[in-house]
């Protein structure tokens, strides 16, 4: 009985935030036809809030129906809805592309990156030999859509860049304090918005940077295993 009383009050939950992400919905459409972009701004980030917090809660419901199998399901489900893409570049560096800007939120929880992103990092890593930048920069790229009428630059220092980070080092990093890693940040337009993360050893950075200016809309290839760059193989 426990469980069946908490998958209602999550049921009632969400459907208490669908609602208000429907009038939201229509309240940003009316502003908007009407010419009001700054009321059709608040509505649409109403929405924006009340989805994410809508998602939170049904990605968590499958669980309070008891079945052993929810969060694997769960976790498929978000691999399909977020893909994230993991691999190692041609000169050697790990990368990530989340397809979104990370940083929206100051405060609050950012368990939403980690329910996608530690499950898609395990996965990649997964009968692989452990890898290990001991002295790097972890660098974040976002990357704007170049068709938005606004491109607000991101915060840096935020949750989500933290979670990120915290995975990140999980898998590829000792640790991403400061003496073993230091932190850099820039953004780029391009065709879609995403967040490109890179760790890169340090002495190697520098090219990274040149490397940048002339990265491809879609990002650079991925591949599954590390090769090892050199001096010698410019």
């Amino acid at each position: 009985m426990k469980t069946a009383s908490a998958f209602l009050q999550v049921l009632d939950k969400a459907e208490t935030k669908m609602k208000q992400m429907g009038e939201a919905l229509a309240a940003a459409r009316v502003f908007y036809e009407a010419g009001n972009v700054t009321q059709a701004y608040e509505s649409a980030m109403k929405l924006e809030e009340a989805s994410e917090r809508t998602v939170l809660l049904t990605r968590a419901l499958p669980a309070y129906t008891g079945s052993p199998y929810a969060a694997m399901d769960t976790s498929n489900v978000i691999a399909l809805c977020i893909p994230v893409e993991i691999g190692f570049t041609a000169e050697g560096w790990f990368a990530l592309r989340i397809p979104a800007l990370l940083p929206k939120k100051q405060t609050g929880s950012a368990d939403y990156i980690r329910s996608f992103l530690y499950p898609a990092m395990r996965e990649f890593f997964m009968g692989k030999e452990p890898v290990r930048f001991p002295d790097c920069v972890l660098a974040y790229r976002h990357v704007y859509d170049r068709s938005r009428p606004e491109r607000k630059k991101r915060d840096h220092d935020n949750i989500e860049i933290n979670m990120v980070s915290d995975i990140v080092a999980m898998y590829v990093m000792p640790d991403d304090g400061p003496e073993v890693c230091a932190h850099y940040y820039c953004s780029a337009e391009g065709t879609q918005e995403r967040t490109e993360v890179y760790v890169v050893p340090r002495e190697e950075f520098p090219m990274w940077l040149v490397t940048e200016k002339s990265m491809p809309e879609k990002g650079v290839t991925l591949y599954e295993n590390r090769q090892i760059w050199s001096q010698k193989d410019m």
